[in-house]
């Protein structure tokens, strides 16, 4: 399980003939050296998903609490052990989570939410995995994503009344576990600013309750925390406060200065670090936030920040550390190290050379475990990529260029890195296999138009009704059945080529038959083939599109156990046949009911993959988009009269500063709109949309077009029901979803009779549609049976009251 540094080191090297004759002693000696460097975050998950494994036998019942935490230890001790070897200096401890960071820091504060019954103490197992899952009796807590990530955190409940103790020690435990293993670590927490602004009121709470006016009593458990660091010998601590990034108003920003002052004399004897990532930092909070004389150092993310480098510039107070984020802790793309040095040196001649730390942008857990194991990816992709692990040295070389003073091995070696950082930069600008004329000519002919379909929303939806007949409040699901081990295991043979094409086949075929004769049996109204093909609902289609490469092993967390293998975009994209048709087509000779053809849309596609850096976004989406529209017309010509273009991540992409916001979401909805403007009034299209904050972008899904949406609604307290008691008209179908499927609890059908009625309060009756907050892949079969029985019932009960008041 561990990384052997010295070994990529060599592997690296000798890529370079001139330096082949470099010994792996001396590769060792270079990076045993502690200079100024530092890592933010490190993947818990481990680089085979030793993590999701032993959470999942834990949670089956299958292995003891004792084994998940030596699962755990395991994980924590490699990753310290990789980073010391490496020459980190600051190295990150309480990273590590059994399932998030904020929902560890919510144990930690003691803010539990009183449904589930905690009477105090250190909260264990129970409390934590009820809070993140749910269990028999009551629901999980709101799961939302981490800022523009693909990572989704535990949202905090919070209330007046709400009490705050501290109970959870895991900061200091694991900084005494790494101690013990002779390594000095920072311990990282999620500063207690950012902890409120990203908390919500409980529930009966006022909407408008200040979550900021609980700083203090947070504040009193942060002090407890912080002694009982420095008793145990901690001489730096990392406040993560990402919030820093986002547009504050004055109130949020006079949090900052009001929770570091009361935190200083509990600071005393410390050097505290702040951390920000994921985009620059406002000017007005860049003054406020380095005006605070008690901060030793500040992180900005040179990679996101592209104003970062000028507001340094402007000023950057004297003698403090300055943690420069220059390696990206969210791609997967070797770092250009001759620009990031020419960065560093700029910086240097501000700040000064002692007072300047090689950093990531962000936290390495967005980015893939590590490379060397990597036996999927061609020598000539994999020499222009970085892993986690190969970040780590990256930071450490930069370190180490920028340093000096190094002697004539040392020398040969660090500019034997910038050799090969030069010949990847060079190989992919020159590679052949990047550059598609046709596709680039295809993309740029769609400037000038919207691509709307002709027709009015209201028109299709009543001609399309004529030939779908459907009753009121239609029930589906949102595409996905669950992936039993058997299913896995003929996939697994099939590409292993153990067994054959037509056994395999059969294997699926079969599945889809169970599937549809399931929802038949449920009598569930539109139905789908399960996606009993599919290992990912991006990694499929990546797949079967030019210019994406696949890793083997390239797992990054997305929620708890949930892993996500993202394709890597290195070229242009087109579709050199049809992806989904013979699926399809064979799901709906299985019945007479209408079956739904699932797709994932271009801008999900984009922001769940590793883009490409050389060009804009927006251009990849666009030849993602003309890809999907030619699976679109082979499906509508193959008789689907459905077809579902799941956009899961479109509010994921909206960037973090709304000055910015209304040029992505103008290429975003264009890129879904091209998917299918094309099609026939009688096509209906749905899209989906899951664990975001939809309300804020509201008018942009309408401006999508789709004839029907389905949304995650019930895991987030149905607060996206409050946009339309607000006034906001929606004209299309809309299935706002009627039960949380990450957690395994089953809804009753009084429950969701009740979720529904909430719907009818705010949305005509008509343009409803009943189905689950998201897809069922990652259920069990008895799970999903007696909830989906307890939905379709939940209909035809709505369906008779309907019909009682007209």
């Amino acid at each position: 399980m561990a990384f052997s540094f010295a070994r990529f080191v060599t592997s690296s090297i000798c890529q370079s003939s001139r330096l082949s004759v470099v010994s792996p002693c001396s590769l060792y000696c270079v990076f045993s050296r502690n200079m100024a460097s530092h890592i933010v975050g490190y993947p818990r998950i481990g680089p085979k998903r030793e993590l999701k494994f032993a959470l999942e036998s834990f949670w089956d019942g299958k292995s003891s609490a004792k084994d998940l935490q030596k699962v755990a230890a395991d994980l924590r001790s490699s990753i310290w052990k990789q980073m010391a070897d490496a020459g980190i200096k600051y190295i990150p401890s309480n990273t590590f989570s059994y399932y998030d960071q904020v929902l560890d820091t919510t144990a930690m504060l003691g803010a539990v939410p009183m449904r589930y019954g905690w009477t105090g103490g250190e909260i264990g197992f129970d409390t934590y995995f009820s809070m993140a899952r749910g269990n028999v009796s009551v629901p999980a807590m709101e799961m939302t994503k981490w800022f523009d990530t693909n990572y989704h955190f535990i949202v905090p409940e919070l209330g007046p009344d709400t009490k705050f103790t501290y109970s959870s020690h895991k900061a200091v435990s694991e900084y005494k576990e790494a101690k013990a293993l002779g390594i000095d670590t920072v311990p990282v927490l999620i500063g207690p600013v950012s902890y409120l602004l990203l908390s919500k009121p409980a529930k009966g709470v006022e909407k408008s309750f200040s979550l900021l006016s609980l700083l203090g009593k947070v504040l009193a458990v942060y002090k407890e925390v912080i002694a009982e660091l420095k008793a145990t010998g901690a001489s730096w601590i990392q406040f993560d406060e990402p919030t820093l990034v986002l547009d504050l108003d004055s109130h949020q920003l006079q949090a900052f200065t009001e929770a570091y002052t009361e935190l200083q004399s509990s600071m005393l004897g410390l050097n505290v670090l702040i951390e920000s990532y994921f985009a620059d930092v406002p000017a007005e909070t860049y003054k406020t936030i380095t005006s605070l004389n008690c901060i030793s150092g500040f992180g900005f993310d040179f990679v996101r920040g592209t104003k970062t480098l000028d507001l340094i510039k402007s000023g950057f107070p004297s003698g403090k550390y300055l943690f420069a984020g220059v390696v990206d802790g969210r791609n997967i793309w070797a770092n250009d190290l001759d620009s990031s040095l020419s960065t560093l040196k700029e910086l240097e001649a501000i700040v000064g050379k002692d007072l300047l730390v090689v950093s990531t942008s962000c936290s390495l857990m967005h980015t893939a475990v590590d490379l060397i194991n990597e036996t999927k990816l061609d020598s000539e992709i994999k020499l222009w990529l970085a892993f986690a692990a190969q970040k780590v040295v990256e930071v450490n070389v930069l370190a180490k260029s920028l340093a000096g003073g190094m002697d004539e091995g040392d020398m040969l070696i660090t500019n034997g890195f910038f050799v090969n950082s030069n010949a990847a930069q060079d190989s992919r600008k020159s590679s052949p296999r990047v550059t598609n004329e046709e596709v680039q000519k295809a993309a740029a002919a769609l400037k000038g138009s919207d691509h709307r379909r002709a027709t009015a929303v209201s028109a299709r939806l009543n001609a399309q009704q004529k030939k779908l007949n459907l009753p009121i409040l239609p029930t589906t699901t949102t595409g996905s059945f669950p992936q039993t081990l058997d299913l896995r295991r003929v996939r697994r043979e099939y590409k292993a080529n153990k067994i054959s094409e037509d056994d395999y086949v059969d294997a699926i075929q079969e599945e889809i038959n169970k599937v549809v004769k399931l929802q038949e049996e449920l009598d569930i109204d539109v139905l789908v083939h399960g996606e009993p093909e599919r290992n990912d609902m991006v990694e499929y289609f990546g797949e079967q599109l030019s210019g994406f490469a696949f890793t083997a092993n390239g797992w990054v967390q997305s929620y708890g156990s949930r892993c996500v293998k993202p394709p890597i975009i290195y070229g242009d994209v087109s579709r050199p046949k049809a992806m989904t048709v013979f699926w399809s087509s064979m799901a709906q000779s299985m019945t007479s009911r209408p079956m739904k053809a699932m797709l994932t849309g271009p801008v999900t596609i984009l922001n769940w993959s590793f883009v490409r850096n050389d060009q804009p976004r927006s251009e990849t989406c666009y030849q993602i988009a003309l890809a999907i529209k030619k699976e679109v017309a082979d499906l509508e010509a193959a008789g689907i009269h459905i077809i579902q273009i799941d956009e899961a991540a479109l509010r994921e992409g909206l960037p973090l500063r709304k000055s910015e916001q209304a040029y992505y979401l103008d290429w975003a909805v264009r890129s879904f709109r091209i998917t299918n403007c094309g099609v026939k009034d009688t096509t209906q299209i749905h899209t989906h949309m899951c664990y975001s904050n939809f309300n804020d972008i509201i008018h942009s899904i309408i401006d999508m077009d789709a004839d029907v949406i389905t949304l995650e609604n019930s895991r987030s307290d149905e607060k996206l029901l409050s946009v339309f008691r607000e006034g906001v008209k929606y004209c299309a179908g809309i299935g706002p979803g009627v039960y949380d499927i990450h957690s395994p609890r089953i809804p009753s059908t009084e429950e969701i009779v009740d979720r529904v009625n909430k719907m009818l309060a705010v949305l005509e009756a008509d343009i409803l549609w009943v189905n689950p907050d998201c897809g069922l892949k990652t259920r069990k079969y008895a799970e999903v049976k007696p909830a989906l029985a307890n939905m379709v019932s939940a209909a035809k009960l709505l369906r008779k009251q309907v019909a009682s008041t007209n």
